[in-house]
C-alpha cells in the first residue's frame, strides 16, 4: 500500500550548470542535422571544462554541418546561455571536435530495408509517468524546482536581475498528507553570482522568486530556507566543475518520483528509443491521467536493437486506476503505434525541436506550434475512451 504521509525532495539545475550546458550543445548539433535533413542520424556527446569544450559522436547527415559549422553552434549555445567569464567565454574557449561517421553495424540494424521496418536504435527500457499533483500532470517537487530556476534565468536574461550568473541549482522538499503535497518543508537554492555580493544579500534577492513559484502559504520556515549554503558562489559553470552530456537524467524526467530506464536524452536523434520512446511513454501516461482513468500512471516500454516492435508494455496505476491495467495496456497499443517509426510520425519528432528541451525538464512543458513538446499534448483522450468503450 502506498504511504500517504511523507516528505519528498527533487532538484533542478539551470541552463548554465556545466552538465546542462553540455546537453544544450549536444542538442543544438542534433537540431542542426535534423533541420537540414529530417532523416539524419546523430549521437553527440559534449564535455566542458575551464575554457575548453570537446564534442564527439557519430553522425550521418548533410556534409554542410561540418566542423566549422559545428564550432559556431557550440559558441552560439554558450553565448545564448550567457557565459562571458574569464574562465569560460563563448568567444575564446578552445573547441575540439571528434565527431565522425555512424557505425555501419548500427545503421544496418536501424534502417528499414525490404520487408524489414525501421528498428530501434538500441535495446533498453523507457518509462513515462503522470500524476495529478500539478496542472501539467507532473510531480510537484520537480515542477517547482524547475520553475524557480526558470524564473531566475528569465530575470537574468531580461537584465532585470543583475546579481545572477548562469550556473544555479534548486532543491524543493514537500510535505505530503494523504498522498497530496500541502507545503514546502525545505528549499535550497545555490546560484552563481556577481562578485562582491554576500550570502545574506543573495538570500534576500532569491527569496521573491521562490515565493512567487510556490503556492500561497507553501513557503518553508525561514530556518529551512538555504541560499548558497557554502557561502559565496562566484566561480561557476565549466570553470568551476566539468560538465558532461546526459548526467542529469533524473532532473530531465520526474525528479525521482518515478522510475527511469537509464538512458539519457540529449544529443540523440529520435531513432534512439531511449529518447523517443521515453517521450511516447510520457505521452501515453499523461493521456491516461487526463482521460480520468487514473490519478497516477507509470508506463514502461522495452525494445531490442534492430527490432521495430516493442518487446513489452507495462502499465501501473498505483491503485488509483478505474479500469483494468491489462485492458489499458491493450488500448494504449491500439491508439498509438509504438514502433520507432510510429512514434516519430505520431509525435512529429523529425524536426529541430530539441535544444529547448535541454534545461528545465523534458516533461511538463507547453506544446508549441512548431511541434516542440508534442508529447505533452492530451489529444489521445477521445481515442482512448473509444478503445476502452
Amino acid at each position: 500500500m502506498r504511504k500517504s504521509d511523507y516528505v519528498f525532495t527533487s532538484e533542478s539545475v539551470s541552463e548554465g550548470h556545466p552538465d546542462k550546458l553540455c546537453d544544450r550543445i549536444s542538442d543544438a548539433i542534433v537540431d542542426a542535422f535534423i533541420g537540414a535533413d529530417p532523416t539524419a542520424r546523430v549521437a553527440c556527446e559534449t564535455l566542458a571544462t575551464t575554457n575548453k569544450v570537446v564534442i564527439a559522436g557519430e553522425v550521418r547527415g548533410p556534409a554542410k554541418i561540418d566542423q566549422k559549422f559545428r564550432e559556431k553552434l557550440v559558441r552560439d549555445a554558450i553565448k545564448d546561455v550567457g557565459y562571458e567569464q574569464e574562465g569560460f567565454h563563448w568567444k575564446t574557449c578552445d573547441i575540439e571536435d571528434y565527431i565522425h561517421a555512424q557505425s555501419a553495424d548500427i545503421a544496418q540494424g536501424v534502417d528499414a530495408a525490404g520487408n524489414k521496418d525501421e528498428g530501434a536504435g538500441d535495446q533498453g527500457i523507457m518509462f513515462g509517468f503522470a500524476c495529478r499533483e500539478t496542472p501539467v500532470l507532473m510531480p510537484a517537487p520537480i515542477y517547482y524546482s524547475h520553475q524557480i530556476l526558470k524564473l531566475m534565468a528569465d530575470a537574468r536574461h531580461a537584465g532585470t536581475e543583475k546579481a545572477f550568473e548562469p550556473d544555479a541549482k534548486s532543491q524543493v522538499t514537500l510535505l505530503y498528507e494523504n498522498g497530496k503535497p500541502v507545503k514546502a518543508t525545505c528549499v535550497v537554492v545555490s546560484t552563481q553570482h556577481k562578485k562582491g555580493i554576500d550570502q545574506d544579500q543573495m538570500r534576500d534577492i532569491v527569496r521573491p522568486y521562490v515565493e512567487k513559484v510556490l503556492p500561497k502559504g507553501w513557503m518553508c520556515p525561514e530556518d529551512d530556507f538555504y541560499v548558497n549554503p557554502t557561502g559565496k558562489f562566484e566561480i561557476g559553470g565549466p570553470d568551476g566543475d566539468t560538465g558532461l552530456t546526459g548526467r542529469k537524467i533524473i532532473v530531465d524526467t520526474y525528479g525521482g518520483a518515478a522510475p527511469h530506464g537509464g538512458g539519457a536524452f540529449s544529443g540523440k536523434d529520435p531513432t534512439k528509443v531511449d529518447r523517443s520512446a521515453a517521450y511516447a511513454a510520457r505521452y501515453l501516461a499523461k493521456n491516461v491521467v487526463a482521460a480520468g482513468y487514473a490519478d497516477r500512471c507509470t508506463i514502461q516500454v522495452a525494445y531490442a536493437i534492430g527490432v521495430s516492435k516493442p518487446l513489452a508494455l507495462y502499465v501501473n496505476t498505483d491503485g488509483t486506476g478505474t479500469v483494468d491495467e491489462a485492458k489499458l495496456a491493450k488500448a494504449l497499443q491500439q491508439v498509438m503505434d509504438l514502433t520507432p517509426r510510429g512514434i516519430r510520425t505520431h509525435l512529429k519528432l523529425n524536426a529541430p525541436i530539441y535544444a529547448r528541451t535541454a534545461a528545465y525538464g523534458h516533461f511538463g512543458r507547453e506544446p508549441t506550434k512548431d511541434g516542440g513538446f508534442s508529447w505533452e499534448r492530451t489529444d489521445l483522450v477521445d481515442k482512448l475512451k473509444s478503445a476502452l468503450a
